[in-house]
């Protein structure tokens, strides 16, 4: 993939939660540069600080020292105006799609909260129309599921939901937190795929969460691996497979036999 504009960068970056003899440090002074269009995991065992650091990417957490930078410039996240026009370029997925939907809100009110995040003035046809292809896009009947609450749709039905609303609000980056730890196999490869295909319409960048090294290297252009809140290795996806340098990326990738016996890493 050639290089695109720099989209989000970090210096520094750090969290710590807690006061005292208390205070532990969840996120330890990384570095990272996002480029437009790029596909990044962040890859680490539970614990690492990954999720963390997806949190302050979307401005859901603050950082503690260091700084974030949006198109070049300091993020301005202060005000509800402030939050509201970066949210527009940054959207997520999270692991459990249940927590991210308001349990006692029909599917349409939730796909027609996208149209108004956008501040697009629709007829009731040209919403219903919007609704309809992002779920299309998604293999859901809108007409199936319009009425339902989420609670009376499957962990798949949801997890695609969730993919029919970042489709309608065509952010600039997408933070996907082990978005499909929670569906099988097949639905897996299917959700996956439909997130490359709108990164390829849109050019739009993923930042995969997730302890998968597998799952990372066949998705990615860009590997960082996290450990202890610490960046100890990043590099292209491949050549880092290939030649891992760190003690810890050795053990990510011995722990998955696959792509340890494709390439015969020790």
């Amino acid at each position: 993939m050639s290089r695109h504009d720099l989209l989000i960068s970090g210096r520094q970056v750090t969290k710590e939660f807690g006061y005292g003899l208390k205070k532990t440090t969840a996120v330890d002074r990384v570095d990272f540069d996002f480029h437009e269009g790029e596909i990044i995991s962040i890859v680490g065992e539970s614990g690492s600080g990954k999720t963390t650091l997806a949190k302050i990417l979307m401005g859901l957490l603050k950082e503690t020292g260091g700084a974030v930078e949006y198109k070049g410039k300091p993020r301005q996240l202060k005000s509800h105006k402030e939050r509201k026009a970066y949210w527009k370029d940054i959207q997520a997925i999270f692991q459990d799609p249940f927590s991210s939907f308001n349990l006692f809100h029909k599917v349409e009110k939730l796909l027609l909260d996208c149209i108004k995040l956008q501040g697009l003035k629709l007829s009731r046809e040209e919403q219903f129309l919007k609704m309809k292809d992002a779920c299309s896009f998604v293999n859901l009947k809108f007409e199936e599921l319009y009425n339902k609450y989420p609670f009376e749709l499957s962990g798949g039905q949801m997890q695609r939901l969730m993919i029919a609303r970042i489709f309608m609000l065509h952010p600039k980056v997408l933070i996907a937190d082990e978005p499909t730890s929670m569906v099988d196999a097949c639905s897996r490869s299917t959700i996956l795929d439909m997130l490359l295909k709108l990164r390829d319409e849109n050019n739009m960048t993923i930042i995969f969460i997730t302890h998968d090294v597998g799952l990372a290297y066949y998705v990615s252009d860009t590997l960082y691996i996290m450990q202890k809140g610490q960046f100890v290795e990043r590099g292209p996806a491949e050549s880092l497979i290939l030649a891992p340098q760190h003690p810890y990326t050795r053990q990510l990738i011995n722990d998955v036999p696959k792509i340890h016996s494709e390439w015969n890493l020790a």
